[in-house]
C-alpha cells in the first residue's frame, strides 16, 4: 500500500503546475494526480464535486488559474475575474467537503495596491487602488486568499496561500499576445533575430521596475511552505494576512530586462520603446522576510534562469517545427 499523501496538483500542465510537479517527484513523491483542462473542467462545479468524491485527496496544490499580460487582461476582463473565482471557489469548496485539510493557494503579487509602498509587505494587502490594467485578475486572487482564510476561520483547515513575484521558466506561455514580459519579450527577440530585424520596439517607457522569480524556485518554495508544519506557520501569520510573498527580494528595470533577454537570445539590433503603450504598474518588489525567516530562498539568478527558459523556449519551438513538418 502507498502511504504517501495523496497530492492533487490543479494546473499541472501550466508554469507553476508542471514546475510543482517536477519538484514533488524529485522529492520522491509518487502519489500525484493530475487532470488536464479536457478531463476536468474547474470552473464545473458538478464535475469538481465529483472528482473530489471519487480520488480521496490528502493534499492540494491550487496552481490552476487563467493568467496573462497587460493585452490579455485588458482584453478579457471578465474571462479572467469569472474563470479565476469560479476555479477558487469549487476547489476550495469541495476539498473543504471531501475532508482535505491541507491546501496552498497560489495567488499573484498583483493583488497589492499600485502605488504601495515598497518593497510590499504582506499586511499591504487592500491597502489602496489596484492596478487598472490587471484589476480584474487581481480581484479574483484576492478572493482566493479570503476564500481560503475564511474555510480555516470557520472549519478549521489549514489552507495556505502564498504570492510570487513575476514568474518565467519552462512550460511559459510565448502567445504574443496573451503571454507575461520574459517569454513575450523572448519570443519577439528570438523572431527578430531569425528575420534579421534590425528593430524591436518594446511595448512602454522601459522605466517600470519588475522582479522576476525562476518558475522551480517557486515551485520549491510552494512545497517548502505546504509541508510547514501548523506552528510555525501560524507563529509567522495572522487569520487576516495568511498569505506569504515569494521573489528574490530583487527587481530590474524593464529596460535592463529587455537588454538582457537580448543579450540571452543572441539579438544584436536596436531595442526601442514605445511610450504611448501603457506601463502598468511603477514598481512591485515584495518583501520576502517573512520566507526566508521560515527558512527559505530564491536559489537562481536572473541571467542563469533565462538562459534555462530560452533553451526550454528553443527546445518547445523545434517539436512545434517537427510536429508541423510530420
Amino acid at each position: 500500500m502507498n502511504t504517501q499523501p495523496r497530492i492533487y496538483v490543479a494546473g499541472h500542465n501550466g508554469l507553476v503546475g508542471s514546475a510543482i510537479v517536477r519538484v514533488l517527484r524529485a522529492q520522491g513523491h509518487t502519489n500525484i494526480v493530475t487532470r488536464s483542462h479536457a478531463e476536468l473542467e474547474l470552473t464545473d462545479q458538478a464535475q469538481v464535486r465529483a472528482f473530489f468524491r471519487n480520488e480521496r485527496i490528502d493534499q492540494v496544490y491550487l496552481a490552476a488559474a487563467k493568467v496573462g499580460g497587460i493585452h490579455a487582461n485588458n482584453t478579457y476582463p471578465a474571462d479572467f475575474i469569472y474563470d479565476n473565482m469560479m476555479v477558487q471557489a469549487n476547489v476550495v469548496h469541495e476539498a473543504w467537503r471531501n475532508g482535505v485539510n491541507k491546501l496552498l493557494f497560489l495567488g499573484s503579487s498583483c493583488i497589492y495596491p499600485r502605488l504601495a509602498r515598497q518593497p510590499i509587505k504582506e499586511e499591504y494587502l487592500m491597502s489602496g487602488m489596484l492596478e487598472p490594467t490587471n484589476e480584474p485578475y487581481a480581484m479574483a486572487k484576492i478572493a482566493g486568499i479570503k476564500l481560503c482564510e475564511s474555510y480555516n476561520r470557520q472549519y478549521g483547515t489549514d489552507y495556505r496561500s502564498v504570492m510570487p513575484t513575476n514568474l518565467y521558466g519552462p512550460g511559459d506561455n510565448y502567445h504574443p499576445e496573451n503571454s507575461h514580459v520574459i517569454p513575450a519579450l523572448m519570443r519577439r527577440f528570438h523572431e527578430a533575430k531569425l528575420a534579421g530585424a534590425p528593430e524591436v520596439v518594446i511595448w512602454g517607457s522601459g522605466k517600470p521596475m519588475r522582479e522576476f522569480l525562476y518558475v522551480d524556485d517557486m515551485a520549491e518554495a510552494s512545497v517548502y511552505v505546504m509541508n510547514l508544519d501548523h506552528a510555525t506557520y501560524a507563529s509567522y501569520t495572522d487569520p487576516m494576512h495568511s498569505h506569504i510573498n515569494v521573489g528574490t527580494g530583487e527587481d530590474v528595470t524593464i529596460a535592463d530586462l529587455a537588454r538582457l533577454v537580448g543579450e540571452t537570445v543572441g539579438y544584436r539590433g536596436r531595442i526601442a520603446f514605445d511610450p504611448t503603450k501603457p506601463d502598468g504598474t511603477p514598481r512591485k518588489l515584495l518583501d520576502v522576510s517573512k520566507l526566508k525567516s521560515l527558512g527559505w530562498q530564491a536559489r537562481t539568478p536572473l541571467p542563469e534562469g533565462l538562459r534555462r527558459a530560452y533553451a526550454a523556449f528553443v527546445d518547445l519551438v523545434a517539436d512545434q517545427e517537427k510536429r508541423a513538418a510530420a
